[in-house]
Parts: structure tokens; C-alpha cells; sequence
């Protein structure tokens, strides 16, 4: 693919970089992989170049990518307004010493997984015509919900023009007002220039607890949430459906939607355990985009919600090639496990896939994370995409250039007591103070002021 822009409207992946910081503190609660490998050693530099390697296959199949930069890590100002003080180094100390837990949380570098950084919705479905932007509030994890600010600083950077983009504020931060982004939400469509079709999954609602969620972990995605975004974002009520997770899946490790379905376009891959109430949340789909919706669903006979959650598999990307093929981006653990790679021939076989690439992406998936988790899609039409900044738009010269800054900045591993480390801390500041001139972007976080 030799043109950063596409001709028509387009699907652009918009990919975290991983951060230097990338480390294993197993911060998120109903995250498994995350607790299962907490307190191993990282390795920052393979981490970070997986997902990149990542964003030049899906761009090599004529994907519009993109990046999104990390967040400033160590969170001196969240350590801060925590109780630590002193210089920058004593800061650190203190909380290694005082509370590891807060320190790992400030060393964070989980928005590298950009489906929770916002919902997105392109302009032909809102009624004025643009795209519309609503970044997560992320309130069941401190270490999550400490990056809406700067998510929403960096949304509103890259996606500038008033003319094409409107940014809303996260929907206010109440237990019962839990957004986690566009990991919850899918769209539906004919064509990307086409009106969609948007499903808003949640795992709660205030306002009908009846006792039967969750008995093992939060549901982190709210209804209400969902209502919210869907006004914010002006979108036509009868082309919106509301659809709540299984609690049972929640219990079992699927603390996102993204975790147990995936869709594109047309098509709705799911476990069939994904949904409390699968047929009316199949015939609402198939109600309102007028029957043209394919639902494959798995039955857990085939994948139990085990495998699936282990697999990743419902966390692959679907894409839609240069050449017009329709492709499921897997993590390499789907082609290990036995059952799940004879699944995915027989959906070859169907033509539900043209293909299925398969992606290494260990580092981020020990994490608690897949090719899904770290990508935000939004759909452009050519003027929107013109107007984006366009440093962020991945080129062959701009990979060469992050494999490069990669490997000068990043360290090959990563403890638990390199975190209260200063040179980390100027280590991580060096590379991000670089990388904002790679993209173009001048001079964005805080340390840079």
C-alpha cells in the first residue's frame, strides 16, 4: 500500500503504541490473563514492536492505520494528587516503598488498548454530519480511568477540525455511569459511507437490577452509558440497539464485549453465550438493518467460554482488504489451540472468511489483551481523513522510523522494582519528547511544558 489516504470512505485503524513502561501488575479485576501474569518480568521493547508489526500487516492488506501515542508514564501528577511528594525521584521512592499497588498504577501503560480510549460514530450516522467522539470515563480501575484526560487531550489534537469532528466530555463518572469505550459497541453497515446500524453492549443497569448479574466480577459497561453516547452523538433511535452481556460470560473472564464478539459490516461473530437474550438481540439486529445481517454464532459445545477467553479468538480483528476480501485477524493462540484452528478453517470453508491471518502479539495478550483490544476504529470519509493530523498516519518511512525509536528507547525487560527507577522515569519522558516530533504532533504532555 503505497498512499497513506484512502479514495473513498474507509474504515481507519487507529493503533496505541505501547508504551515503555509496559510492565505486568495485573491491575485489572475479571482481566485473567492480567492476574495470571502478575508481577512477571515485561519486555517492553518486544511488546511494542509486536504491535506495530501488527499495524503494518493489517496496513500491507490495505487497511487505512494509524497511531495513537501512549500516555506520559510515571503519573507524577496522579502520585501527586495521591499524597506523595517531594522531587520527581523521591515521588517514586516513596511509592514503592508506601504502596507498590499505586506505584504500578501510575506506571500504567494500558492505553495502548485504544477499543477503550472512546466511542467513536463516523458522520453518516449522525444527524449533522460528523464524526462524533466520546472518550471513555473507564471508572471501575484507577489506573484506567486516570488516562480520560489526556485520551480526550490527544483525540481532540489528531482530530482538530470543527468543520468534520465533535468531541464530547466522558459522561460523568458514577458506578452507574461506567463507559469503557468502544470495546462495548460495534457498527453495522452496507458500505462504511453508508448508515450503520449501532449496537451498544452493557453489562449493567441501574435502573433494573434484579440481582441477576455478575456474582464474580463488575460489569463494567453501563446502559445508561450507552443512552448517553447515543444522544450525544445524534443518532437516529431506530438505528440503535441496546444488548446486555451474559453474566455468566462476565464471570468467566469477559470483562469486555470485545472479548466474546466481533463484527464488521455485516457480520456478527459471537459465542452464544455472549448475550442474555441472543434471539431478541439477533432479531433486533436483523430488524433494523433490514435483514442483511449475517450472525454466526459458536456454540460453546464447539469453544467453551473458556477457550474463548484463553484464545482470544472473538478479540481478532475482521478487515475488509484493498481487493475487497474479507479477513479475520487472529492472535497466534487461536492457531495453537487445536479446536479453535479447526473452527476458523471451517469458516473459510463457508466463505465467512476469505482468509485468516494469524498475528503475534504475546506481550500485550499475557496482558490481557488482542489484536481488537488495541485498535479504535473510525470511519472517514476522504475530506475527514485529509483533515487528520497527518503525522499519525502509518507510511513505510513512519514504521522504519518507530522500529528505530523503539529500539533506542525501550528497555528489553521490565520488573516490579524498576518502576521506582528515575532513569526509567527519563527514559520513558526522552522517548515520548521524540516521538511527538516523529508524529508531528508539537508538544502535547505536561513534562513537555
Amino acid at each position: 500500500m503505497s498512499n497513506t489516504t484512502a479514495p473513498t470512505t474507509a474504515e481507519v485503524n487507529f493503533d496505541g503504541l505501547i508504551g515503555p513502561t509496559h510492565n505486568y501488575a495485573g491491575l485489572a479485576p475479571g482481566n485473567l490473563a492480567s492476574r495470571s501474569h502478575r508481577r512477571e518480568p515485561s519486555h517492553p521493547r518486544a511488546a511494542a514492536r509486536q504491535g506495530l508489526a501488527k499495524m503494518a500487516r493489517l496496513r500491507s492488506l490495505g487497511v487505512p492505520q494509524a497511531v495513537l501515542p501512549p500516555q506520559p508514564r510515571p503519573n507524577l501528577g496522579l502520585l501527586r494528587r495521591l499524597g506523595f511528594s517531594g522531587d520527581d525521584a523521591t515521588v517514586l521512592e516513596a511509592a514503592q516503598k508506601q504502596s507498590p499497588h499505586l506505584l504500578a498504577t501510575a506506571m500504567s501503560s494500558s492505553s495502548m488498548w485504544t477499543a477503550n480510549a472512546a466511542t467513536v460514530c463516523p458522520s453518516a450516522d449522525a444527524d449533522d454530519r460528523r464524526v462524533h467522539f466520546t472518550p471513555a470515563n473507564l471508572v471501575t480501575s484507577l489506573h484506567r480511568a486516570s488516562e480520560t484526560d489526556v485520551t480526550a487531550m490527544l483525540l481532540r489534537r489528531i482530530f482538530h477540525d470543527p468543520r468534520f469532528f465533535v468531541h464530547h466530555d466522558a459522561v460523568p463518572s458514577s458506578t452507574d455511569m461506567g463507559d469503557e469505550g468502544a470495546a462495548n459497541h460495534t457498527r453495522f453497515c452496507d458500505t462504511f459511507d453508508a448508515p450503520g446500524v449501532q449496537l451498544f453492549v452493557y453489562g449493567s443497569d441501574s435502573r433494573g437490577d434484579d440481582g441477576s448479574g455478575p456474582k464474580r466480577f463488575v460489569a463494567r459497561q453501563s446502559k445508561a452509558a450507552g443512552e448517553a453516547i447515543a444522544r450525544l452523538h445524534r443518532l437516529d433511535p431506530d438505528r440503535v440497539v441496546f444488548a446486555k452481556q451474559n453474566p455468566r460470560a462476565i464471570d468467566a473472564g469477559v470483562f469486555h464485549n470485545d472479548v466474546i464478539a466481533v463484527g464488521h459490516r455485516q457480520l456478527l461473530l459471537c459465542h452464544e453465550q455472549a448475550f442474555a437474550q441472543p434471539d431478541r438481540v439477533i432479531e433486533d439486529l436483523r430488524r433494523t438493518t433490514n435483514d442483511t445481517i449475517r450472525v454466526v454464532q459458536v456454540p460453546e459445545q464447539r469453544v467453551s467460554l473458556d477457550d474463548a477467553v484463553a484464545t482470544y479468538l472473538f478479540n481478532s480483528q475482521i478487515v475488509t482488504t484493498e481487493t475487497d476480501q474479507t479477513v479475520l485477524v487472529a492472535p497466534e493462540d487461536c492457531r495453537q489451540h487445536s479446536g479453535v484452528n479447526a473452527l476458523l478453517g471451517e469458516l473459510v470453508e463457508d466463505n465467512t472468511f476469505d482468509r485468516v491471518e494469524f498475528v503475534d502479539l504475546r506481550e500485550s495478550m499475557d496482558n490481557g489483551g488482542g489484536p481488537a483490544c488495541l485498535r479504535l476504529r473510525v470511519v472517514l470519509t476522504p475530506d475527514e481523513l485529509a483533515s487528520v493530523a497527518s503525522g499519525v498516519l502509518l507510511t513505510d518511512e513512519l514504521v522504519i522510523q518507530l522500529e528505530n525509536w523503539i529500539d533506542r528507547h525501550y528497555r528489553e525487560s521490565l520488573t516490579a522494582a524498576d518502576l521506582a527507577d528515575p532513569v526509567l522515569m527519563k527514559e520513558s519522558y526522552q522517548a515520548l519528547d521524540e516521538l511527538t516530533d516523529l508524529l508531528r504532533l508539537g508538544a502535547i504532555y505536561d513534562f513537555q511544558r
